[in-house]
C-alpha cells in the first residue's frame, strides 16, 4: 500500500490517496498531503496526480477512510495500564466469579508485593454484594491486595494490606468491611502504589499509550494529582511520551493553587493546568457524588470535598496566572459549588478573562438547566465520558438505583450542552470506562435518555477537535490545511450523515449535502478498525498499513 523514498523517523512528505478523507476543506476529499508534520492540502484524486512526483511517500488508501486522531479529554494512563497488564475484573460476571480470578491472578504472580486489580462492579452481580474481607483475603492467599471498583472511587482490600496502613481506621471513609472512600481510600492507594516499582510504571504507561494508539487516538489529557498518582507519575509519563514515538500526552495536575507559587510549582511539573480531577465530590456508584437530596438507595447526600469559596479562590488564582483552573464534580450539589464558585472569581477578576481561561468541569452529570446556562455564561468546558450512560444509565441501570428513575433521566444531557453553547470534549476516564473513541461516539448519538442524543458528526467533533480545543487550542483536531497532521486510517462500512432523532432522516447519503460523511455507528454495526495512527506526521501505530 506504501511506496516510500525518506528513511524512517524523517519529516516526509506523504500524499495519501485512494480513499474517503474527512475534512471540512473539501466534503468530497479523496486525498491529503503531509508536509513537516502538517496537513499541506486536501482534494480530490484528480488533482493528486500533481503532487506524487515530489513526495517521500504515497499512501493507497484502498477506499480507507482518513479522520483526524481523536483525542482522549480524560485519562488516568498508568492506572490503565495497569488495568491492562494487571488483574481487570471489568469482565466478571458474578461475586464468585471476580474471586476465582482473582486466586488465579495471585496463583500467576508470585513475587509481586501488592497484588492491584481493577474494574469489579457489584451493581452487575447477582449476588449485589462486594466481596468481603475474608473473602479477599482467602482468594489472595493473605497476601496485600488493592481492588478498586470500576469507578475508581472506592476499592476493597486484604487485611495484609491495611496493615500496611496502621491510622487507617481513623480516616474518614474506613468501613470495617465495606469498601473504602474518601481519606481512607487515598491512605490504601498511596500504599499499594509505592509498592509498583519504576519499571512496572513505565510498562503500564507503555501499555496504555500503546492501546490508544491501537485504537486512533493521538492525545490523551492525563488527568494527575497528589490524590491520584503521584509528581513522578506525572513527570514520568510526560517524559516518555516526549521521547515518542506515541500519542501526544497533556498533563494536568489536579491540586488547590493559592497563590502565583503554588501556580509555577504546577508549571513545573510540566502540566498544562490545575485541573483534572480536583475532587469537589466523588463518584455516583460508590455513594459520594455531592447531592442536594439523598441517595434513593441511601440516606445520605454523599460528600463534599471542597465548597464553592474554595473554588472561587482556585478559579481567581489560575486566572490571574494564566492557568488553566478545573474540577471533578458529578453530583448537582457539586455541580452547583463549582458554578457559584466560578461566578465568584469572576466578579473579582473578570469575566471575560475567565471565560478566556476556558476552565474546565470533568464528568459534569447531574447538571440541571441551570447549571447549564451557567457553563455557557462562564465559558466553562465540559468534560464528559458517553461511555457512563452506556454503561450504567437507562431506567434499569446503576444511576436509576443510585437516584431513582425520574433524577436518573436527567443525567448526561448532552443535547442541552450543545444547545446552550457549552463546548464539549469527549474521554474515558480509563480505566473506570475503556479506551474506545468510536464506542463514545456511540454512546452520545444513541443516549439512553433520548432527549440528551446528538448527532454523530457532533460527537465525533466533541472527541477530536473538542480535546483540542479545551487546551486552548483552536487550529487543531480538524484536518485542513495548516493544522497538524494527527490522523487515524479506518477500514470501514458505508459513510453516511447521521442524526440522533428519529423524527428527521437518521442519515442521507445525498452528495448535495456537502457533509463529510462518517460510519454508520447505529448499535448493532460493527466500529471501524484502525488501521494505521499518526501524530505530526509520524506514524506512531499501524495494523500492516
Amino acid at each position: 500500500m506504501t511506496e516510500s523514498t525518506a528513511l524512517p523517523g524523517e519529516h516526509r512528505t506523504t500524499l495519501l490517496r485512494g480513499g474517503e478523507v474527512h475534512s471540512p476543506a473539501d466534503p468530497f476529499a479523496t486525498a491529503m498531503v503531509v508536509e513537516r508534520g502538517h496537513v499541506a492540502w486536501v482534494g480530490s484524486e484528480g488533482a493528486a496526480d500533481a503532487f506524487a512526483a515530489g513526495v517521500d511517500e504515497i499512501v493507497d488508501l484502498d477506499g480507507a477512510l482518513v479522520t483526524p486522531a481523536f483525542t482522549d479529554a480524560h485519562v488516568h494512563t498508568t492506572a490503565t495500564g495497569l488495568a491492562l497488564t494487571g488483574l481487570d475484573l471489568s469482565g466478571a460476571v458474578s461475586l464468585a466469579d471476580a474471586l476465582a480470578r482473582l486466586r488465579a491472578y495471585s496463583a500467576g504472580h508470585p513475587r509481586d508485593q501488592v497484588l492491584l486489580g481493577h474494574g469489579w462492579d457489584a451493581a452487575r452481580w447477582p449476588e449485589r454484594r462486594h466481596p468481603t474481607r475474608a473473602e479477599l483475603d482467602g482468594a489472595a492467599g493473605g497476601r496485600p491486595l488493592y481492588l478498586t471498583r470500576i469507578d475508581v472511587h472506592s476499592a476493597v482490600v486484604t487485611t495484609a494490606l491495611l496493615d500496611r496502613v496502621p491510622q487507617v481506621a481513623a480516616l474518614r471513609g474506613h468501613h470495617p468491611d465495606g469498601p473504602l472512600t474518601d481519606a481512607a481510600h487515598h491512605a490504601v492507594r498511596a500504599a499499594a502504589y509505592a509498592a509498583v516499582t519504576p519499571g512496572q510504571r513505565e510498562a503500564a504507561q507503555r501499555a496504555a499509550l500503546e492501546r490508544a494508539a491501537s485504537l486512533g487516538i493521538g492525545t490523551v489529557h492525563e488527568c494527575a494529582g497528589p490524590e491520584i498518582s503521584s509528581e513522578d507519575d506525572l513527570t514520568g509519563l510526560l517524559s516518555l511520551a516526549a521521547a515518542g514515538p506515541g500519542p501526544r500526552v497533556v498533563g494536568y495536575w489536579a491540586e488547590q493553587v493559592t497563590d502565583a507559587k503554588g501556580a509555577r510549582r504546577v508549571r513545573e511539573l510540566g502540566a498544562l493546568g490545575a485541573a483534572g480531577d480536583l475532587f469537589v465530590d466523588g463518584s455516583l456508584g460508590s455513594h459520594t457524588a455531592c447531592l442536594h437530596h439523598p441517595y434513593a438507595d441511601a440516606g445520605h447526600t454523599g460528600v463534599a470535598h471542597i465548597d464553592a469559596d474554595a473554588v472561587a479562590a482556585h478559579v481567581a488564582v489560575c486566572t490571574e496566572e494564566g492557568l488553566q483552573a478545573g474540577f471533578h464534580a458529578i453530583g448537582d450539589a457539586a455541580l452547583t459549588a463549582v458554578v457559584e464558585g466560578v461566578r465568584a472569581a469572576a466578579d473579582t477578576v473578570g469575566l471575560a478573562r475567565v471565560r478566556a481561561a476556558r476552565h474546565r468541569v470533568e464528568h459534569a452529570e447531574m447538571l440541571t438547566s441551570g447549571h447549564v446556562a451557567a457553563f455557557a455564561e462562564l465559558g466553562l468546558t465540559a468534560s464528559v465520558q458517553p461511555a457512563f450512560d452506556a454503561f450504567w444509565g437507562g431506567d434499569e441501570g446503576m444511576y436509576a438505583e443510585r437516584l431513582g428513575v425520574d433524577r436518573a433521566r436527567t443525567l448526561n444531557p448532552y443535547a442541552a450542552l450543545l444547545r446552550a453553547g457549552v463546548p464539549l470534549a469527549l474521554g474515558s476516564d480509563a480505566p473506570v470506562t475503556p479506551l474506545d473513541p468510536w464506542g463514545a461516539v456511540r454512546a452520545a448519538a444513541f443516549h439512553r435518555t433520548p432527549e440528551h442524543r446528538i448527532s454523530v458528526r457532533a460527537a465525533f467533533t466533541a472527541h477530536t477537535r473538542g480535546g483540542w480545543r479545551a487546551t486552548g487550542r483552536d487550529d487543531a483536531g480538524v484536518l485542513v490545511p495548516g493544522a497538524p497532521a494527527d490522523y487515524a486510517v479506518w477500514r470501514t462500512g458505508e459513510l453516511i450523515v447521521q442524526a440522533p432523532d428519529d423524527r428527521v432522516a437518521r442519515w442521507s447519503t445525498d452528495p448535495r449535502s456537502g457533509t463529510p460523511g462518517l460510519p454508520d455507528l447505529t448499535p448493532g454495526t460493527e466500529l471501524p478498525v484502525c488501521l494505521r495512527t499518526v501524530v505530526a506526521g509520524q506514524t506512531i501505530w499501524t495494523n500492516g498499513m
